[in-house]
């Protein structure tokens, strides 16, 4: 047996101890691709990035800080931990339902913690533009938590608080402050949605009881897409046709209470969910119908009409259209709200791109030579930088609008809602179009949700058409424009108003321009850009005027001559819109005395200018400029992108997007798709409401 043992072991160590046989095709180890930074493919940034944010910003940059810092220190905002860094953002792998219990937790959070302290009883600009800091910055983290927010308190507390009186305010606000009532917002309906004046649903007074009737007395008359009221809200604000002793008195606003105390749906209230989403599914959209539902007469929302305790309908508005445009005043902040939300999501996309693009490279233009950077192709420049340049000058906009607004007057009225209608449609569509761009510029890494440029399309798409679809807004703007035109044809005095001034000028044409060098001139680029987009605002509402004059002179009406222009009334609207941004971008620039910062916005301002002329076929088709012409910007805009190159890197990390919130693409993408945190991607957390019980 021993010798047997030690004959195996002889074989077994010769077996260890032979040499090994010689591999006929050995593997070469070559270098693997490894991470290079953005900030080592970039130079160091050429201004200060705090004054650009504030710039950007417009205002209360530390109460942003502080948005982003409080988000960071709690797990219902933590997405995941990838080594040592925190990514922040909202899990759109999640069902609808955890989606939507999150929302509301992330909500109890931010009221513990005292964020929406004073958002609706206190009335100062100050008070406004802060709050609006904060929510802007909710809304970055998360679209849902963002509109959910802004229904409750813009939309149901902005209907206490601009159409109600003090009745109203003393038995609401403070307790929708506290998030002890949860309000939403009944306008829209099934059969209409931006034509409130054609809602259906009917209020009758009862004068023998002193009690409001409101009914749904047809299926399209069932309020549709309102956010909170499938689940949590425990009032809502009903817009209705009001009829009186038989007479219909338009639309006016009352208060319902939907559930009670326990959750349960009130009497005479049916919901219904509208379901799943393609995005924005943390909001839970219901559908409202009513069955003979009395409130008392005081629940009508009376500061603009009031119904006397027999019945009387009193108003100090007489004429029917401005009393419902007085309805509508909370529109206007919505569409204010969605303006500048949609530039701080353009903000999110574009700061993950470029980033991208300045660290992953692909294809060499020679053997033996390293593969070219995705920023370094002009290609890429030219889809990502203009888009950049359209960022900064719509953030100068959206700016200027929020302080118009919080130190509003009634003079300021019109101004507000045609730029508010124009700069939402504006500033919806750029978000969108940065989103896509920036989503096909990541390649694949874009389709992945943890980088959030992909999906924060889907979960905006809903703002080309919520607050008024974006075609008919700018219809309304250029209704608006006409409107005034043909005011001061009739009393033969010049056009003052949104701007107009230099359509009292003739159509004289713009300076000559021979090739893409005289561009480079600063004075005649100046002159170049805005007396452009002057010339073309002032011609198309020319044209409109005397399209709608030849079709109402051969009897048409004027609203359905203005239904038929709508090629020209769109092209308008957008001509007015992009002229104020640009007007707006001129005054931030020639107030800057620092001289790196103003060189720089002078660049993006023309690149801006540039592409948008580019963009836009109505320059050739009404021959504002020439095809010649037309060959010189494209190639000026080449040159513009390759100058800006150098400082992409620090213009779009003075947006002041914390890390987090930018997704892993942004940053090392190869470690955090390494092995080592592979079986990291599903991180157990605890559950929405544990985290929340340990917070409190």
């Amino acid at each position: 047996m021993q010798s047997s043992a030690s004959e195996r072991m002889e074989v077994i160590l010769k077996h260890v101890e032979s040499p090994p046989k010689k591999d006929p095709f050995p593997l070469q180890r070559i270098p693997c691709l490894s991470f290079i930074s953005a900030e080592s493919n970039s130079g160091p940034p050429s201004f200060d990035l705090l004054t650009m944010q504030k710039l950007l910003d417009g205002h209360n940059v530390e109460e942003r800080n502080r948005t982003f810092d409080l988000m960071a220190s709690s797990n219902l905002f933590i997405l995941k931990h990838i080594g040592g860094d925190k990514f922040l953002g909202a899990d759109y792998n999640q069902t609808m339902e955890a989606q939507r219990e999150i929302t509301m937790d992330r909500i109890r959070f931010l009221t513990h913690k005292g964020v929406f302290r004073g958002w609706l009883t206190k009335n100062d600009p100050e008070t406004a533009l802060a709050n609006s800091a904060v929510h802007e910055c909710l809304g970055t983290f998360d679209h849902s938590l963002g509109i959910k927010i802004g229904v409750h308190f813009h939309l149901w507390g902005g209907a206490i608080k601009y159409l109600g009186t003090e009745r109203h305010h003393k038995k609401w606000l403070q307790d929708t402050e506290d998030y002890n009532v949860k309000g939403c917002f009944s306008m829209t309906e099934l059969g209409h949605g931006s034509n409130v004046r054609g809602i259906e649903t009917i209020t009758v007074y009862n004068a023998s009881t002193q009690e409001f009737i409101i009914n749904t007395p047809c299926e399209s008359a069932q309020k549709y897409w309102i956010g909170g009221a499938a689940n949590d809200a425990t009032h809502t604000v009903v817009f209705s046709q009001l009829h009186i002793n038989g007479k219909k008195e338009g639309v006016h606003a009352f208060v319902v209470q939907i559930r009670d105390e326990k959750g349960q749906v009130c009497q005479g209230i049916r919901i219904a969910d509208c379901g799943h989403k393609i995005g924005l599914n943390g909001v839970d959209n219901g559908r409202i119908w009513f069955d003979n539902v009395r409130i008392p007469r005081e629940n009508l929302l009376n500061s603009v009409a009031d119904v006397t305790v027999n019945g009387d309908y009193i108003s100090q508005i007489e004429d029917p259209e401005q009393r419902f445009g007085a309805f509508m005043a909370p529109l206007t902040s919505g569409r204010v709200t969605i303006a500048t939300n949609a530039v701080y999501n353009a903000k999110v996309g574009l700061a993950t791109a470029i980033r991208y693009a300045l660290t992953r490279r692909a294809f060499s233009l020679s053997q033996n030579t390293s593969e070219v950077l995705l920023l370094d192709y002009p290609s890429h420049q030219h889809r990502l930088l203009p888009l950049l340049a359209k960022t900064y000058a719509v953030s100068f906009a959206a700016v200027q609008l929020k302080k118009i607004y919080v130190n509003r007057t009634s003079a300021d009225s019109k101004l507000i809602h045609v730029l508010s209608s124009g700069y939402k449609a504006m500033c919806s569509w750029h978000n969108l179009n940065t989103l896509q761009e920036c989503r096909e510029a990541c390649g694949g890494q874009g389709l992945k949700t943890e980088n959030r440029v992909g999906q924060l399309k889907a979960e905006y798409d809903v703002q080309l058409t919520f607050e008024g679809d974006n075609n008919v807004l700018m219809q309304q703007v250029s209704k608006a424009l006409i409107g005034e035109y043909f005011a001061a044809k009739r009393k033969g005095t010049p056009l003052v108003a949104f701007g107009l001034k230099h359509v009292n000028a003739t159509n004289a044409s713009i300076q000559t321009l021979q090739n893409s060098s005289a561009l480079q001139n600063k004075d005649f680029q100046f002159l170049f850009q805005i007396s452009l987009f002057q010339l073309r605002e002032r011609d198309l509402l020319h044209r409109l005027a005397a399209e709608i004059s030849d079709k109402t002179s051969k009897g048409t009406s004027m609203a359905e001559a203005m239904l038929r222009s709508y090629r020209l009334a769109e092209d308008l609207g957008h001509a007015f819109s992009e002229r104020c941004v640009l007007e707006t971008f001129i005054g931030v620039e020639e107030d800057q005395t620092d001289t790196s910062i103003k060189y720089l916005l002078g660049k993006l301002r023309a690149l801006y200018v540039l592409s948008s002329i580019d963009e836009r076929a109505v320059f050739l088709r009404y021959g504002y400029i020439t095809p010649s012409q037309a060959q010189a910007i494209q190639l000026e805009i080449t040159r513009l992108c390759a100058e800006i190159r150098p400082h992409v890197l620090a213009l779009v990390d003075a947006f002041g997007i914390p890390r987090g919130l930018l997704g892993p693409i942004a940053f090392d993408w190869i470690k955090y798709n390494s092995w080592d945190y592979a079986e990291n991607k599903k991180e157990s957390r605890e559950s929405p409401s544990s985290i929340i019980t340990a917070r409190l």
